[in-house]
Formats: C-alpha cells, sequence, structure tokens
C-alpha cells in the first residue's frame, strides 16, 4: 500500500516522520527545533532556510497525524493529476507563503504593541531580553502547505463529496474549502493566543490560490522547472497574429454558441477523466486518456 503513493507524497510523508523522530531522540544532544523553526525575522536565531525546514517540524504527535493524514488523503489525488514536479513546487511555494504571512502578522503585532522601545519583558515569572522574548515566538508544522492542497482539490474537484467530522452527511469539496477558510479567519481574530497560526493556514491557502490561477493562465509545456514559473509568457509576431485574422488564410471565428458548445464538452471529457483517477489512480489511465489531460492542462 505505502509503494502505491505517489513519489513526492511518499517522500514528504517519510520526511515528516523522521524529522519528528530525530526531534525526540536527539532533543538533549542539538535543538533542531530551535535551529529549524520559523522565528521572527527580527530576533537573532533567524535564519532564511527556516522558511522551509520549518513545514517539516510539528510541536506533537497529533499535529504530525493530522498533517500527514492530509496530505496523504488529498495529496495522492492532486499528484497524479498535476505530476510530481509541479505537485512539489506548489506544497513548497504554499509553506513559504504561509511562512511569509506569519512573519507579517508578528511584524504588526512588533510594530502596534511598540516594542521596539522596550529592551526587557516580564513573562510573570522571570524578565527577559527583548531579543530572548523575540526569539520565543517560532512557527512549526506544515500546516500551511497542507491547506494549500485542500484548496487544489476544491478547486480540481469541486463537487466531489466528501466526509467531515461531525456532520452526518458529504459535503462537496468546494464548500469544505470555503468552511475551512472562514473557520480559520474568524479563529485569526477571536482565537489570539492559542498558539495556532491561523494565518498561516489562510496564507497557504491565498498563495496556492494565486498560484493556481497564474498556471491557468501561463501553462507551461515540457519539464517544469521552479524558475518556469516566473518565465514569461512569449508574445505572439505581430505578422502571424495579423495573418490569423485575415481573411484568405483559412482560419475562421466561431460564433459564441459553437465554441461554449465545445467547451463544455472538453470539460466534461477532462472531469470523467479526473473522475477515473480519484478512484483508480492514475495509472488505470489509457494513453489516450493521458494525452488529454496533457493537452487540457496546457489550455487552462
Amino acid at each position: 500500500m505505502f509503494t502505491s503513493i505517489p513519489t513526492v507524497t511518499r517522500n514528504l510523508l517519510v520526511a515528516n516522520i523522521v524529522v519528528f523522530l530525530a526531534t525526540i531522540i536527539f532533543q538533549s544532544q542539538f535543538d533542531i527545533e530551535n535551529w529549524c523553526s520559523l522565528h521572527f525575522f527580527l530576533a537573532s536565531d533567524f535564519r532564511i532556510f527556516q522558511f522551509v525546514t520549518y513545514m517539516f517540524l510539528h510541536a506533537n504527535f497529533a499535529h504530525l497525524f493530522f498533517n500527514m493524514f492530509a496530505l496523504w488523503m488529498f495529496g495522492c489525488t492532486i499528484e497524479r493529476v498535476w505530476g510530481a514536479q509541479r505537485f512539489l513546487v506548489y506544497y513548497l511555494i504554499c509553506g513559504i507563503g504561509a511562512g511569509l504571512c506569519q512573519e507579517a502578522v508578528q511584524f504588526i503585532t512588533y510594530t502596534s504593541e511598540g516594542m521596539a522601545n522596550y529592551t526587557q519583558v516580564s513573562t510573570g515569572s522571570a524578565v527577559i531580553s527583548m531579543d530572548q522574548y523575540l526569539n520565543l515566538w517560532g512557527t512549526v508544522g506544515a500546516s500551511g502547505a497542507i491547506y494549500g492542497i485542500l484548496l487544489a482539490f476544491g478547486m480540481l474537484f469541486p463537487d466531489n463529496r466528501i466526509f467531515v467530522f461531525p456532520l452526518p452527511v458529504p459535503i462537496k469539496a468546494k464548500w469544505f474549502v470555503v468552511i475551512y477558510a472562514a473557520l480559520e479567519l474568524i479563529l485569526a481574530y477571536t482565537s489570539r493566543g492559542d498558539n495556532v497560526a491561523h494565518v498561516a493556514h489562510l496564507g497557504g491557502m491565498l498563495f496556492g490560490l494565486l498560484l493556481i490561477l497564474y498556471w491557468r493562465k501561463h501553462p507551461f509545456t515540457g519539464k517544469m522547472e521552479l524558475g518556469s514559473i516566473f518565465a514569461k509568457k512569449p508574445k505572439a509576431k505581430k505578422e502571424d497574429t495579423i495573418n490569423r485574422t485575415r481573411p484568405g488564410y483559412g482560419s475562421t471565428r466561431e460564433d459564441d454558441m459553437e465554441y461554449n458548445r465545445r467547451k463544455q464538452e472538453r470539460q466534461a471529457e477532462v472531469d470523467a477523466i479526473l473522475d477515473k483517477i480519484r478512484k483508480s489512480g492514475y495509472d488505470s489511465l489509457t494513453k489516450e486518456e493521458k494525452q488529454r489531460l496533457f493537452e487540457a492542462s496546457r489550455e487552462r
């Protein structure tokens, strides 16, 4: 069963579990959490690599379990649809974006409370320096990236029904995403001090949404690289544009009804293929279905 999990999802599951065990086993020898959690960027313990490493740390077993369960449940399907490279890029950008949003919230707190004017902070049991206090602002967990995956599932399979505890009936994936986003937004304002990075969760969804919208407007071909996300879309030559619209060059304009009809037929075909992936996996597709899915990804 484990070997049937797509490559990137499987490796992410392994990496998170191994790091969690390492933090327990080597806790007395090396403080992995202090080095690899995401610190406030004005704190002395902040390092730029922490925007990546913090995603592989978790506060406790429950934190790890629920994140990894969601990664397995939704990540397998997303990776089979998008492919390993696109899925990995998406996961990392959602996680990094979540970290950036968390840093922004911490900076707002730092400035709004005038912390720059103080050198010491009373914690109730002791008085510590401001630098020591800022170093306590650590963020850990893959939740930002996981929320990005939830968003992707809701956008790719909006009408798929899933069970959400404690609701007695399944709901469509799109409403599942909307409910989660609304809940996190409410908690971000009402549950301050609960040690949960609600804004980071929303940040993962926000960066995921922006990336998906970008990919739909700027489809790529061939092997995907991280830099290709920021590459400019090539412009058509002026003379080619003129030739395609000038009478006598063999091209005609479809009327709106015909265009919409063909678009609906293509979308229905893609939806059927995606549903087949969800039920039986990517390997169950025929060569023609894989080609059609690839062509559809380029059209978006």
